[in-house]
């Protein structure tokens, strides 16, 4: 599976040496998608407003514990296709920004992580 490289900073499309619109290919596609779906809010994907996290109802403004923001790091890691261990830690959290890395394994057992 193959989707679109960003880059780890500015969460935004880059290029490759040639100067095309650079490619991920897995096991690294299927972490980066993991990261994209962590950073998903609850209804913002119009197909299904199922997927996503519930930022606004459970987390901005609440602090909740930890523990339960990484069980929903994980969930959403876990939809990914392909996608069959997730682990996140939580890097930093300040001034309100909250950084950190999910890994992930496939089912092919190749495993690999990025942040988000």
């Amino acid at each position: 599976m193959q989707t679109l490289l960003l880059d780890q900073e500015l969460w935004d499309l880059t290029v490759d040496t040639a100067g095309n619109i650079a490619v991920a290919s897995n096991p690294y596609s299927q972490a980066q998608d993991a990261a994209s779906a962590i950073r998903t809010f609850e209804g913002e994907v119009f197909y299904d407003t199922t997927l996503g996290i519930p930022y606004f109802t459970q987390i901005l403004g609440y602090a909740p514990p930890t523990s339960l923001m990484k069980a929903y790091f994980n969930s959403s890691a876990l939809t990914v296709p392909g996608v069959t261990k997730a682990q996140t830690f939580i890097t930093s959290w300040q001034d309100r920004v909250l950084q950190g890395q999910v890994q992930i394994q496939n089912e092919d057992g190749q495993v690999s992580a990025t942040g988000f």
